[in-house]
């Protein structure tokens, strides 16, 4: 029987071996139960974009690099501090390696090639996301507004500053939004008229800042499988009091859904207005349809929209007698509109929203003498106005 005095663990490294024992058994059985969703929170979501997958592809090769580098350089750690833990009688040093040649190489080596690979994959990533096509399929204008955004679907090779066939604005009911061909390339500028905005959709794998005076250009290749999906997508830059309404949406469709669309659109954008309402609209009637008009009717008010706000706070017209509203849209690309409401915020004239830079001449039908609410359906916090009628 030994008669050397034997030692127990103290209170302190038994606390701490249970602490470890327990964190060890939870992450087992958190690793059991949901790896699989553990391992996707390390990965960014399923790419949607050709130009996408690109950028998946690289994100794998500089995860799996790095978890490589982790798990070796972690195992050496716990390996040497198992293997020369010092023991009980310890008391002298172990021997000293200075200036090995072998090991400096390595240890310099190894992380220059490391660098270097990583820096050439990544150029050639980046050169194929930010390439353009000669001739892409289809060409679109986003703009990005305080606080909207708005899509001006361009003629087939047009530049930036091009006029559009025709704009979708946000919100403008369920078919708002970003529409695009699924398995065909869209060329994308991206403009503002006011702060910094980024055009984001996380299924994208990337975001484009949109700044004013800067024409931001990229091409984007929607998968052919993801036809019929949507995704959601917002401004990624705190642009203002109203940063969190700029949300959008990117409907795929399948080319032939697309076409029949696009056609569908252009016709709206180009058929002949309805006539400019010629009858009286009494206090609690439907709101007359303001539409463009050939003729003014009565006295002309003159309103002007830019950067995203009216030029006036207050408009004056005679009670009881047509006028016309001539609004002159001074943002380009994106839709207002002039409304009219009464004291009850019942429209009693409903403008037609279209993008600028446009004017057009909204005729509104005689009004009962009182006081009137003018705003931009689109913009209702920012644009508005008093009309008073006397």
């Amino acid at each position: 029987m030994s008669s050397s005095p034997r030692t127990r663990p103290s209170s302190g490294s038994i606390f701490a071996g249970i602490v470890a024992a327990v964190v060890l058994v939870g992450l087992a059985v958190l690793l059991i139960l949901n790896g699989q969703a553990v391992l996707r929170s390390f990965f960014p979501p399923e790419p949607k974009t050709t130009q996408g997958h690109a950028i998946f592809d690289l994100y794998t090769i500089v995860f799996a690099i790095a978890a490589a580098i982790f798990f070796l350089v972690e195992g050496l750690i716990v390996w040497t501090v198992l293997r020369y833990r010092r023991k009980p009688g310890d008391d002298e040093l172990p021997p000293q390696t200075h200036g090995h040649n072998l090991a400096e190489v390595i240890w310099t080596v190894v992380p220059t090639i490391i660098v270097f690979f990583l820096f050439f994959i990544s150029w050639q990533t980046l050169n194929s996301v930010e390439a353009h096509v000669p001739k892409p399929n289809l060409v679109v204008r986003a703009v990005a507004a305080q606080f909207q955004w708005s899509f001006a679907y361009l003629p087939e090779g047009a530049a930036s500053d091009a006029k559009a066939l025709f704009t979708v604005s946000v919100p403008v009911g369920a078919d708002g939004g970003l529409t695009l061909p699924a398995g065909q390339t869209t060329h994308l500028y991206v403009s503002s008229p006011d702060v910094i905005h980024a055009f984001y959709v996380p299924q994208f794998l990337f975001k484009r800042d949109v700044i004013p005076g800067v024409n931001n250009q990229f091409d984007l290749t929607l998968d052919a499988s993801d036809a019929g999906e949507t995704f959601r997508g917002q401004c990624a830059e705190l642009c203002g009091i109203g940063h969190r309404a700029m949300l959008f949406e990117v409907h795929a469709l399948a080319p032939a859904e697309f076409e029949a669309w696009y056609q569908a659109k252009l016709t709206e954008a180009t058929a002949s207005p309805s006539p400019a309402p010629s009858g009286a609209a009494p206090s609690g009637a439907a709101p007359s349809d303001a539409a463009p008009s050939g003729a003014a009717a009565g006295p002309t008010l003159d309103l002007v929209a830019q950067n995203v706000a009216f030029d006036k706070g207050d408009l004056s017209a005679p009670a009881s007698t047509p006028f016309t509203i001539h609004f002159d849209n001074r943002d380009t690309g994106i839709n207002h509109d002039v409304d009219i409401l009464d004291g009850t915020g019942k429209k009693v004239s409903d403008g037609k929203d279209f993008p600028g830079p446009a004017a057009q001449d909204y005729a509104v039908g005689p009004l009962p003498a009182g006081s009137y609410k003018f705003e931009c359906s689109i913009h209702p916090t920012l644009m508005f106005g008093t009309l008073t009628v006397q």
